[in-house]
């Protein structure tokens, strides 16, 4: 949903299959749910990454 988080909706089968009903409903529900806005703490000190993961590993 977005790339500062790990929550994320799986479109590959919808993708694969064509079920373009069901793309629809979970692009609908994951843009229901995304975040409004970056939620970077980077000013704060001693604070925990956002996403566990490196941004090199999200891809791009």
């Amino acid at each position: 949903l977005c790339l500062g988080h790990d929550e994320r909706v799986d479109l590959k089968h919808a993708l694969r299959t064509g079920a373009r009903p069901a793309l629809d409903a979970l692009l609908d529900g994951a843009m229901a749910v995304k975040p409004l806005r970056h939620d970077f703490a980077i000013d704060v000190a001693g604070a925990a990454p956002a996403v566990a993961r490196h941004m090199s590993v999200t891809g791009g």
